[in-house]
């Protein structure tokens, strides 16, 4: 919910032996590095849902040039915008760092499957009004990466 709401999560977990002992002990030994961030869903996106159980996400990382959106927001808006007008993908959040790495903005699509994605993504990249939307945004853009995300049984987003 808020900072203090964190802490307190993290000092419960801290003190919980079961998950101390089933989850942490058996997980530390496998983790070489961690990166933490915090980001929130931007004002202007409403977590959304998928539409059906199953399916593939689409994790991407725009960094963005330094000055925030007050300098790369409207355009950033407008080409997410266009993608979701052309209903080629369907989106579930935008994400902006509040720490970690500043001008960092995370995307959530969803998709039926990754060969319903890449059609999506090759119409998108003919598609006139995309183009035109991107084309204005990418002048802020300073790296994007991609990751298919395939959800576990145990996961919400399943």
């Amino acid at each position: 919910d808020n900072f203090a709401h964190r802490t307190a999560v993290r000092h419960a977990l801290a003190n919980d032996k079961d998950w101390q002992g089933k989850f942490i002990s058996v997980a530390l030994p496998l983790i070489e590095k961690q990166h933490n961030e915090v980001a929130y869903l931007v004002p202007w996106c409403q977590l959304g849902k998928p539409p059906k159980e199953g399916g593939v996400y689409e994790w991407v990382t725009f960094q963005m040039k330094p000055g925030g959106p007050a300098l790369w927001g409207e355009a950033f808006r407008a080409a997410i915008n266009a993608h979701i007008n052309t209903g080629y993908t369907r989106l579930i959040g935008v994400f902006h760092t509040e720490y970690g790495l500043l001008n960092t903005v995370h995307v959530l699509w969803w998709n039926e499957n990754p060969d319903h994605r890449a059609a999506g993504r090759h119409s998108a990249h003919e598609d006139a009004r995309v183009v035109a939307a991107v084309r204005d945004s990418v002048r802020f853009l300073e790296s994007q990466q991609n990751a298919l995300l395939i959800p576990l049984q145990c996961s919400p987003l399943k």
